[in-house]
């Protein structure tokens, strides 16, 4: 049977949208004609509907081929969203978490939803029957904890879902145990089809030359945390929510509980309805802050790590990233939780605190997938690194501060046309910061009336002289934390100099 003559029928009270029904029937057109033991992808955006589809594709394979499905999350609140929208869709189910220790009534239900770990332990305990079970569904399936299952189910049809075919472990390609994958429709499509809001992208340049990357390959809690804990960090994440999103219900996100317990404190003092929430919280904490936040229209969540998969609020109007990371995964699921539309809500802002989108894109960004999951350590090297990034960085003074400079008619300072200048005429690459501070001591000079007047405003120079220093690093080719570190302070330190000495 092909695909353009397979039959949908969705269960009364329950609409399939076009796309989904499309998907659906390539799906279950390809475990028809696949052996058992075959591992199948699909890939659709957070917010296009994947778990209506695969509880859909479950419901058909019960009733066709009289065998058991089996579906596999990876985080609790997952495991009972499923266990519902299965339900909804008159699927007898049962959820294997940790307080289940024996199936008697195994043979009662037609599906199981289980968690990892658990269902782990009870294989090994010989308390689940595999005998059943036919279709086996990974919910995102780019998490490598699900590999360790697949031994258990060598006779099954294994199909993965998930909004990003790309391992969370490079080391582990996707391609090594999935045969092939499907994709569903593109971001762009959905948004022009009214299924998915559209976002408005704001940037703010950050400098992340203090992060250190961990073993996973992402930037460590650590080192996050000491980053935009500071005051000035906290200042520009203030700035930027009350620039774009004052007044919107917001959700933020964070690397370390210690960064979100200073936003929370930030945002309070500031006079803002906040709320924090981590892992640490009970469930009964957890529901009363979500209960809080969708009754509140100006609420905001200050969130670390557990609101990126299985949390739902069409009313979020405002995501923000206030950290960096460098999983397209975790980027992609962070912004897909405002991207849910509502009646009045066809647009959403995403204000970007961590280089993101510079790294990966704006999130409506055609992605060839295909390529991707088939060749993943050509995407990763495509990406930009974070010197790359703060390279292209245009600093603009801000019209207040450029106000304090009136008397200077002209305050820009190129320094790659100053680099380039000074290796024409075969001068050391130094002149270039010697000019640079030569023009600070300038204009600072052209507005002050003395001494302590110049020195106030060198030190409102701050964000432009890290601006000029990182640009000057990535070109003489040394762009270690402390080498800049050591030259902001030797630049300034000259500069104040200078201004001591003209005035």
């Amino acid at each position: 049977m092909t695909e353009e003559t397979l039959e949908i029928t969705p269960i009364k009270g329950k609409k399939l949208y076009d796309y989904q029904e499309r998907d659906i029937g390539k799906i279950l057109t390809r475990i028809k004609e696949e052996e058992e033991n075959y591992n199948l992808l699909y890939q659709l955006p957070t917010g296009g509907g994947k778990t209506v589809i695969f509880s859909e594709i479950a419901k058909r394979y019960i009733e066709e081929k009289g065998k058991k499905v089996l579906i596999l999350t990876h985080r609790l609140e997952l495991s009972r969203q499923t266990s519902k929208m299965l339900g909804e869709f008159g699927i007898k189910n049962k959820i294997i978490n940790s307080e289940v220790k024996e199936l008697p009534d195994q043979k009662d239900y037609t599906c199981f939803v289980a968690m990892v770990e658990t269902l782990h332990n009870r294989l090994q305990d010989d308390v689940f029957n595999v005998e059943d079970i036919g279709l086996v569904v990974v919910d995102e399936a780019h998490y490598n904890s699900f590999r360790k299952l697949f031994s258990f189910f060598k006779n099954c049809f294994i199909l993965g879902v998930t909004a990003t075919p790309l391992s969370s472990n490079i080391k582990l390609p996707m391609y090594e145990i999935y045969n092939d994958l499907i994709l569903g429709s593109p971001i762009s499509e959905l948004i022009d089809n009214g299924f998915l809001a559209k976002a408005n992208t704001y940037i703010y340049d950050v400098q992340l030359g203090t992060l250190k990357l961990g073993m996973n390959g992402d930037y460590t809690v650590k080192s996050s945390d000491e980053l935009y804990s500071n005051v000035f960090m906290q200042s520009k994440l203030i700035k930027a929510y009350e620039e774009k999103a004052k007044g919107k219900k917001t959700l933020i996100f964070n690397n370390g509980i210690d960064t979100s317990k200073s936003v929370y404190y930030s945002f309070k003092n500031a006079g803002y309805d906040i709320k924090h929430l981590d892992n640490t919280h009970t469930r009964k904490q957890r529901e009363e802050i979500l209960t809080w936040f969708h009754e509140n229209p100006k609420a905001i969540i200050s969130s670390v790590s557990i609101l990126t998969t299985g949390f739902d609020e069409p009313t979020i109007e405002t995501i923000i990233l206030n950290r960096a990371t460098k999983s397209p995964a975790l980027y992609y699921q962070m912004i897909g939780r405002g991207s849910r539309i509502l009646p009045g809500k066809p647009t959403f802002d995403i204000i970007d605190l961590g280089n993101n989108t510079n790294r990966f894109g704006l999130w409506t960004a055609e992605l060839d997938w295909k390529l991707i999951f088939k060749s993943p350590h050509l995407y990763l090297e495509s990406l930009l690194s974070d010197e790359e990034i703060e390279f292209r960085f245009v600093y603009r003074m801000p019209k207040a501060l450029r106000d304090k400079f009136s008397k200077s008619e002209n305050i820009d300072f190129d320094i790659h046309f100053e680099m380039n200048k000074v290796q024409k005429s075969g001068e050391r690459k130094s002149v270039v910061i010697d000019n640079s501070i030569n023009q600070h001591t300038r204009i600072c000079v052209e507005n002050s009336e003395d001494f302590m007047e110049a020195l106030a405003l060198c030190k409102l120079l701050k964000d432009e002289i890290s601006h000029r220093v990182t640009k000057y690093c990535y070109f003489v080719e040394n762009s270690t934390r402390n080498y800049r570190h050591w030259l902001e302070e030797e630049y300034t330190r000259k500069l104040k100099l200078a201004l001591s000495k003209q005035m």
